[in-house]
């Protein structure tokens, strides 16, 4: 391997150790060896050094090891070029660097004010470094690196040459699904400064991630690779040798590193430290591509091809992504969209404020609607798309118009069932392109399309070409032919969205009859095994998917689109337990799938048999003893609940594939079903949720209130304005006179 590299790394990770150690030092004397120290709303404590070692780092005296830890992997300090034959040292100094690394970022969370942004998006003023990503952030996030959604990241240390080059490459990097995780800087300047400045919007909904400007932060992206590991990857923490295999197998990432000035030398542009960074990616597989001429690692070994590629003078700007995807072995497909604009998922997440937009439709502000409806296949012709009425260039800026999205439909093997669950499909559609914002479905949708769109080109007739094109990517073993006209006249579409109400109305009507006991066949789910082995979720009508992407019309459209796909028709059986929920014939697929783990579960029952939960679910539903009751956490809150755990503490117990009576994981509209914990006497067991959950989902309790006849029950309910531990849950209960004080014991 190369002198130059070996012996820059080395030294950069001595330079790095040394300073967490000095860092460290000072936090002692100010802040004492008993202060506790974490990154925001994680259980995965120190996420690198906890995978890596197993360490559970709490307070400042537990940094002190970890310090040792890394003297002790720390090659002797080169004072010239040396050349070695093999990694091995090279490898166990960039291990170093990050250890030091975490140790430098977690005491910055002592520092007043924080220097980071503890959101999932970047604020549009200020300090718009967002640090370590929270266990909420991983799990809504991480889930798209195993489902494919995202094929992988890039990690960019450095700066482009100018705000141009940054937005192009990001712009590329984004349509090809990938995350951009920014840290360091080049002279002062960053590549996450530079979008800034192009007023690109930053943040993990538009995939555009920036950690930090110091190179320390540069571990954001390691951790975040950890914890993806230990969480859907069912790693035990300490298991370093899987976990850095999981992440070479798994995890498609890689380093971009930007020199700002290709006319200096290498060494003014990535110094020891960033080469010490480099070295400690290279464990986890994650090559890094440099756009300046530096020396190279060519051959194979813990990559899965070349370690560093750079070429004599620096791979250029316009082949940098494809060549970072070449030498990671990314497969990445996309289908190309005939729009004007970029169009991927890393812009669903995109904002269009009222001052970039050129137009609006809905949202309150005028008529609006969309609609699936099936035909004939000699009533359409494929790829109509028809604008009736104004279109954008006609619009003045800031303009409000009306708008109708009628989609016809057709195909040997669609069904009318199937015309809701593509309507839904609309949100995610419209807004991967960018400059294009859309919210709510059916006629309470609203759509905004920005100045920049229009000014590329786009119209309303793009959305049509929209829905054309990813319709039949996704939908073509059920679709033959669509067709879309969309309407902007006041006249027509009040006339049309009358027509689609009655549709909408009849739909609802149909759905609230079907139950989990007038079908004779529920769906399975295996989509998540590839984190969570032992994991089969039982998709009924009244118990979605724990995701709560999942409806049992969603699983049955799955089937017909893809038979070999994870989503499979289960024929119930015999009954076994009615009131717990239990089936022979669901027993008999779950032992099967499971892989002869689970011989069987109860889809009604919290504390016998429960169903096993993979990563992946919107809320968990645990006991609380002293109530005779359970409480209720979703993911979005980051507190701490009566039971004395986070949702990410009690997240690390119930995923994974586990059956843990107590505990659960599910979707949101569970908690609104009949079928609720049923076994253990239903919805009157609810004692205490977050008040975001609560007002949420309050149209489905109160809908079950009436059923169960207490209409009152929902204000029965304590959340953290009245209660934040198990003995205030009581007191509120004993003055509300709730239900589950005169039940019969849960235990």
């Amino acid at each position: 391997m190369s002198k130059i590299i070996a012996s820059a790394a080395i030294r950069g990770a001595h330079k790095v150790v040394k300073r967490a150690e000095e860092v460290l030092q000072g936090a002692l004397i100010k802040h004492g060896a008993e202060k506790t120290i974490e990154f925001p709303n994680t259980g995965y404590y120190l996420p690198l050094i906890y995978a890596m070692t197993g360490m559970e780092v709490q307070k400042m005296k537990d940094l002190q090891p970890v310090i040792d830890r890394a003297k002790r992997l720390l090659p002797p300090e080169p004072t010239e070029h040396i050349w070695l034959p093999y990694l091995g040292h090279t490898l166990d100094a960039g291990m170093a660097t990050l250890f030091a690394d975490e140790v430098i970022e977690v005491i910055k969370y002592l520092e007043t004010p924080v220097p980071y942004s503890v959101t999932e998006n970047c604020p549009d003023t200020g300090n718009f470094w967002l640090g370590a990503a929270d266990d909420i952030i991983m799990r809504k996030r991480g889930i798209e690196f195993v489902d494919g959604t995202a094929p992988g990241f890039a990690a960019i240390v450095g700066a482009a040459p100018n705000v141009e080059t940054a937005v192009k490459i990001a712009r590329e990097l984004q349509e090809k699904n990938l995350y951009v995780f920014m840290s360091s800087e080049c002279e002062g300047l960053s590549f996450a400064e530079q979008l800034r400045e192009a007023g690109v919007q930053l943040g993990w909904e538009t995939r555009l991630v920036p950690f930090g400007k110091d190179i320390s932060a540069t571990v954001f992206a390691l951790g975040f690779a950890c914890r993806a590991a230990m969480s859907f990857g069912g790693v035990q923490p300490g298991d370093f040798r899987r976990i850095l295999l999981y992440n070479k197998n798994r995890i498609f990432a890689f380093v971009l590193a930007f020199g700002m000035d290709k006319d200096a030398a290498p060494g003014a542009l990535l110094d020891d430290e960033k080469y010490a960074q480099a070295a400690g990616a290279i464990n986890f597989g994650f090559p890094a591509i440099a756009d300046v001429g530096i020396p190279e690692i060519l051959p194979t070994g813990v990559c899965t091809y070349e370690h560093v590629v750079s070429g004599k003078t620096g791979i250029p700007h316009d082949k940098i992504v494809q060549k970072a995807i070449e030498v990671r072995g990314l497969k990445v497909q996309i289908s190309k969209v005939p729009v004007p604009v970029s169009y991927g998922p890393a812009f669903e997440g995109e904002r269009i404020r009222k001052e970039d937009m050129h137009c609006e439709m809905g949202g309150n502000r005028s008529t609006a609607f969309e609609f699936v409806t099936m035909k004939n296949m000699t009533e359409l012709e494929d790829g109509s798309v028809e604008v009736i009425g104004p279109e954008i260039d006609g619009v003045k800026e800031g303009g409000v118009l009306p708008v109708g999205i009628w989609i016809e439909v057709a195909g040997r093997d669609m069904q009318p069932d199937f015309e809701p669950i593509l309507e839904r499909q609309i949100h995610r559609l419209f807004n991967a392109a960018q400059g294009v914002f859309h919210m709510g479905q059916r006629d309470a949708n609203w759509i905004r399309i920005s100045k920049e769109a229009k000014k590329a080109g786009f119209k309303f007739s793009h959305l049509g070409q929209i829905i054309h094109a990813k319709f039949h990517t996704e939908y073509n073993k059920i679709l033959d032919k669509v067709q879309i006209k969309i309407y902007t006249k006041l006249a027509d579409v009040e006339h049309l969205r009358e027509e689609a109400r009655r549709i909408y109305h009849f739909r609802d009507e149909r759905l609230s009859t079907l139950n989990d006991d007038s079908v004779d066949t529920f769906y399975s789910c295996t989509l998540c095994q590839s984190f969570a082995p032992s994991h089969v979720c039982i998709i009924t009508p009244e118990r979605s998917g724990l995701c709560g992407a999942y409806s049992w019309l969603d699983g049955k459209a799955a089937y017909q689109i893809e038979p070999t796909g994870p989503n499979r028709p289960l024929l119930k059986g015999e009954v076994l337990s009615a009131q717990k929920g239990q089936w022979k014939g669901i027993n008999d697929f779950i032992y099967q799938a499971s892989r002869n783990n689970i011989e069987r579960f109860n889809a009604y029952s919290l504390m016998e048999d429960p169903m096993t939960s993979c990563g992946c679910f919107e809320c968990i539903t645990a006991i609380l003893p002293m109530t005779n009751g359970v409480m209720i956490v979703n993911r979005e809150y980051p507190e701490m609940t009566p039971s004395g755990m986070k949702f990410s503490t009690m997240a690390g117990s119930v995923g994974g594939g586990l059956q843990t009576p107590g505990f659960m994981g599910h979707s949101k509209y569970y908690v609104g079903s009949s079928k609720y914990i049923l076994g253990e006497g239903g919805l009157k067991r609810i004692t205490w949720m977050p008040k975001m959950l609560k007002e949420e989902i309050r149209p489905l309790l109160e809908k079950q209130a009436v059923r169960i006849g207490i209409p009152n029950f929902v204000d029965m309910i304590a959340d953290e304005s009245v209660a934040s531990t198990e003995e205030e849950v009581m007191e509120f209960m004993q003055r509300v006179g709730h239900p589950a004080l005169s039940m019969e014991p849960m235990l």
